[in-house]
């Protein structure tokens, strides 16, 4: 299960989208209202979840580059989205993943805004992201929440702990630079790699820490060291 919520950060909730759709994983999608808006501001895309407007919606966000160009693998994500993600009304509280008896390996928030911190922490369920993210801790299944935001506030500090304490993974989308990113698309799946990884999910977003220092450089064609 995903959730998108209304943070800036819709890069990193695509990348994790597309990892797991590659790890052949089905994947349950709620879009809040408020990251409607975000999404159309920061790629364009006006999103509704009517079955004959999601999958197009979706295609076009997770097969577009940062720059709105096509991606090489757009067909196959494509694909990939007919086959394994379902998208749920953020208002549609009757929808599967309201309930535990609905399946589901844990759930992701990417990103993860204040409002929606605070709503998980305080067990207050008014969309389905929050109730299905409140499901899922009740249920003892993995949660991982990507704050973006910063600073914070007291209040969220207080509320992250308070998710950590339930047994919520906090993981702030913090990039690594040790990777050798050299472009914002690497910087953006090096968050993504390391949020699957605390989901559980193998991916190959991004060059793992080998213990070699200088690795990542070496690696850059004409790089001088």
């Amino acid at each position: 299960m995903v959730g998108v919520s209304g943070a800036s950060g819709t890069p990193y909730a695509a990348s994790v989208l597309r990892g797991l759709l590659a790890a052949g994983l089905p994947v349950d999608l709620v879009v809040s209202r408020a990251a409607r808006l975000t999404l159309l501001d920061e790629t364009g895309i006006a999103w509704r979840d009517g079955a004959g407007a999601w999958p197009g919606a979706l295609a076009d966000w997770l097969g577009a580059t940062l720059a709105g160009d096509r991606r090489p693998d757009r067909d196959q994500i494509t694909a990939r989205i007919a086959e394994l993600a379902r998208v749920h009304g953020a208002d549609n509280l009757a929808a599967g993943p309201s309930s535990g008896s609905y399946p589901t390996r844990g759930m992701i928030v990417v990103p993860a805004s204040t409002a929606s911190i605070a709503g998980i922490a305080l067990g207050l369920s008014k969309d389905l992201l929050q109730r299905a993210a409140d499901v899922t801790l009740k249920e003892g299944r993995r949660l991982v929440v990507v704050p973006r935001e910063m600073p914070f506030t007291g209040a969220t500090l207080r509320h992250l702990v308070d998710l950590h304490a339930a047994g919520a993974v906090v993981a702030a989308a913090s990039p690594g630079f040790y990777a050798g990113a050299v472009d914002a698309q690497a910087l953006v799946d090096f968050v993504a790699g390391r949020v699957l990884d605390a989901a559980g999910v193998a991916n190959t977003l991004f060059r793992r820490w080998t213990g070699e220092l200088g690795a990542a450089r070496a690696d850059r064609p004409g790089l001088a060291q």
